[in-house]
């Protein structure tokens, strides 16, 4: 007579339906884990709450570095045109935000109008006032980078004192570090740029790379660069990339392979964006609902200590004073990982200015909600996020320097390695062919071929994984027969000396390494 209650206890933990990611994530987050945020005041302490533009907006690039190190200049780089508001120079030039977004007409939005457009991800931006307002804009402009990606250029930080002036913690300036903080919660990438002949590091730079700490999975930077400042200690490799990101000539040609490469690598990362931008908003709320849960055990910890009439202002400096053996009760209470916990110092200066009798107790009730979001309902969306992937054309950044490498002879590795031969009517392979047919005429061939065999006392020679003369071997092949013509084995000695010089195999024979009796077999 009670079967009533199992059908609603199994609703509970059916996960919600949803008909995009990004639906679902606005859903999940207004009915799961703001009620949790909201009830224990997460958003005093950590982050403002999350509105419809931040799961909607384009995936956005904040470049951070000290003044002069180029971050308008790769910006340029990037779009191949100026853009509003942009200036370049020896000394600091930059000194406010400015989002580059894309428009259909050229212009400038002031701060205070940005904050106001509920279709930009900037609203919580006016938590920090005027002072912080009043230095940052959104250029937008027609770009086709912009179609795919947002760019958050910030002010170049100064060494010493200097920036503490105009930008420190009074009431007429702005929290510089917290507000690149903001930032970081929600773009996709961080790159920080630096000068390799300037690695001295200013005290607030220090503070930012600090303020930047949790988000190491979005950074892309240097582990040797760490290791000199001394500022802070990664736990992992973070990769970093070496160039001239600008358009004038190279002051040392020696290094154009090396800055081809790197450039290619970070181009690549930052066109998978688009690709990887539900899983990146996905990941945060997850980090987030963490972050949430246990605020909330620290908040009505505090809160069940707390005496109801006499002795409040004492209790409350003791409570703050032994957080951090609360924080171990909670780890230990609950199997909660000691990175999950908030930063001790601010979180100890937060609480001077609270009134810890007003702080709500334990709600069970909006813990299992969250629970359940992430024990059920991540994985549901998991599972649309993939399938999102499969429905749509692969969405990467297109236009500007992007296109620049693409195609053509100027494209990466154009002509070199596999590549080499490409645009000539003759076969690469007939320069070296003499040398290799020498070879080949000292392995018994039989009606022209030799063995896979022997074939094989030769390829072994070169000291190659026997993985790699596998792929070669199957290169060379081209008739499958499991033997080597004079053409096929000279083949493979090629792609052998291609590996060798460093470059890497193509996954398919390239049309002009196919050997000229054999080109009628492969089309």
């Amino acid at each position: 007579m009670f079967s009533w209650l199992g059908t609603d206890d199994r609703r509970k933990k059916e996960p919600e339906v949803f008909q995009t990611v990004s639906d679902g994530l606005k859903k999940l987050y207004k009915t799961k884990l703001l009620p949790l945020e909201e009830t224990y005041k997460f958003h005093e302490f950590h982050s403002p709450a999350l509105e419809d533009a931040d799961f909607d907006n384009k995936p956005m690039v904040l470049l951070v570095g000290q003044y002069s190190t180029g971050k308008t200049s790769f910006i340029r780089y990037l779009l191949e045109q100026d853009f509003p508001g942009m200036r370049i120079g020896p000394e600091p030039t930059t000194d406010s935000f400015i989002a580059v977004m894309h428009g259909d007409t050229e212009g400038v939005i002031p701060g205070n109008a940005l904050v106001v457009d509920p279709k930009k991800p900037f609203r919580k931006l006016n938590a920090f006032g005027n002072a912080f307002l009043n230095r940052f804009v959104c250029a937008q402009l027609p770009n086709p980078v912009l179609e795919s990606i947002s760019v958050i250029d910030t002010p170049g930080i100064l060494s010493g004192e200097k920036q503490r002036i105009s930008r420190g913690k009074t009431h007429t300036c702005y929290d510089f570090a917290a507000v690149l903080e903001w930032f970081a919660e929600r773009v996709d990438r961080i790159i920080l740029l630096f000068d390799a002949h300037k690695l001295d590091i200013s005290d607030e730079f220090s503070e930012v790379i600090k303020a930047l700490k949790n988000h190491e999975d979005k950074i892309r930077f240097g582990d040797v660069f760490c290791e000199r400042t001394n500022v802070v200690r990664w736990v992992e490799v973070i990769r970093v990339y070496i160039g001239s990101f600008w358009s004038h000539p190279l002051l040392i040609p020696d290094n154009r392979k090396l800055f081809e490469a790197e450039e290619q690598d970070l181009f690549k990362d930052i066109q998978s964006l688009p690709r990887n931008a539900a899983l990146r908003k996905l990941n945060d709320l997850i980090k987030r609902a963490r972050l949430a849960k246990v605020h909330a055990y620290i908040i009505s910890s505090l809160k069940k200590e707390m005496p109801s009439v006499f002795g409040r202002e004492n209790k409350k400096k003791e409570l703050i004073a032994s957080l951090g053996d609360i924080y171990k009760c909670i780890e230990r209470e609950h199997q909660i990982s000691p990175g999950d916990f908030p930063n001790l110092k601010k979180m100890q200066d937060q609480l001077q200015a609270q009134d810890l009798n007003k702080f709500q107790p334990l709600k069970p009730k909006l813990l299992e909600a969250v629970d359940d979001m992430l024990a059920n309902d991540i994985a549901s969306l998991m599972v649309l996020v993939r399938q999102e992937e499969t429905r749509k054309p692969n969405p990467v950044v297109k236009g500007g320097a992007f296109d620049g490498t693409v195609d053509g002879p100027f494209g990466h590795g154009y002509g070199e390695g596999a590549g080499e031969g490409i645009d000539e009517a003759e076969w690469v392979v007939a320069r070296d062919k003499p040398v290799y047919d020498e070879i080949f005429y000292t392995l018994s061939p039989v009606n022209g071929k030799v063995t896979g065999a022997n074939a094989k006392k030769e390829m072994v020679k070169s000291k190659l994984p026997n993985t790699v003369l596998g792929k070669i071997w199957k290169l060379a092949d081209i008739n499958k027969d499991g033997m080597l013509d004079d053409e096929e084995f000279a083949l493979a000695n090629h792609l052998i000396k291609v590996k060798l010089e460093g470059h890497e195999l193509p996954s398919e024979l390239p049309a002009h390494l196919v050997p000229p009796s054999k080109r009628k077999i492969v089309e």
